[in-house]
């Protein structure tokens, strides 16, 4: 487990968020993170792989432009596991180190990539979190030293997908601290002549804003994040409220 900072066992942070590579979650739930991190909520994101294999970048430079995406949208920490690019596949080992991360951190609330996406790690990033978060409330299933802990909620994030969602997030006023944090990728989304073809140099950024402008025109907003859900949503406030 690699991090970048050291917290205390019992950190019980509010949400962690995870992503097969460095950038899934800033293109999935970007402008949601910098919102709730602006409100004081303490998030992590914990990225599976170290993207060995991606066609543009390396890994120490992705790790500098993951470091720094991070710090713009708010987070307290962002580390990695180390599962092998292109090996994200439901196999206890790599159950188990994602169990020690959720045990480890106790948060409230987990999102990862909807399983339906044209990148297989996205997908299996999705299951894998899916096992691991059941595995982590299970006081006997054995993954280090650290509690059992059960997750208030678990969410999923688009990453490539255009998909309906279960719900939105209004991130109207946090868009442009979303695409600050992508940009901080530059290896993966601005063109040179060393940059190898591939779907994120082609206006990819763009394309992002732009589903998030039309689910916020669904409901309302000028931009608003899509997620989906395994579980209805519990309301507590007034139903009429919602109703327009």
């Amino acid at each position: 487990m690699e991090k970048q900072k050291i917290l205390s066992k019992k950190n019980n942070i509010d949400i962690l968020a995870f992503g097969a590579h460095a950038d899934d979650v800033e293109i999935g739930m970007g402008a949601s993170i910098a919102k709730y991190a602006h409100e004081g909520k303490r998030i992590v994101i914990c990225d599976l792989t170290n993207s060995e294999l991606s066609s543009n970048g390396t890994v120490e430079n992705r790790k500098v432009e993951a470091k720094n995406a991070g710090e713009t949208l708010g987070i307290v920490e962002r580390m990695t596991i180390g599962i092998p690019d292109r090996g994200l596949y439901l196999q206890e080992s790599s159950i188990k180190k994602i169990v020690e991360v959720i045990r480890y951190y106790r948060p409230k609330v987990i999102f990862s990539p909807f399983y339906i996406d044209r990148h297989p790690d996205h997908g299996n990033c999705g299951k894998l979190v899916d096992e691991a978060i059941f595995s982590a409330g299970i006081k006997n299933f054995k993954a280090g030293d650290l509690a059992s802990h059960k997750v208030q909620n678990s969410y999923y994030y688009m990453i490539n997908g255009f998909h309906k969602p279960d719900f939105v997030i209004d991130t109207s006023e946090w868009i442009e601290i979303k695409k600050q944090a992508l940009n901080c990728y530059r290896s993966q989304f601005v063109k040179t002549k060393e940059t190898v073809e591939t779907p994120l140099v082609n206006g990819y950024i763009e394309t992002i804003e732009a589903r998030e402008k039309m689910f916020g025109q669904e409901v309302g907003t000028i931009y608003a994040e899509g997620f989906m859900k395994k579980k209805p949503l519990l309301i507590h406030h007034d139903l009429l409220g919602e109703i327009e």
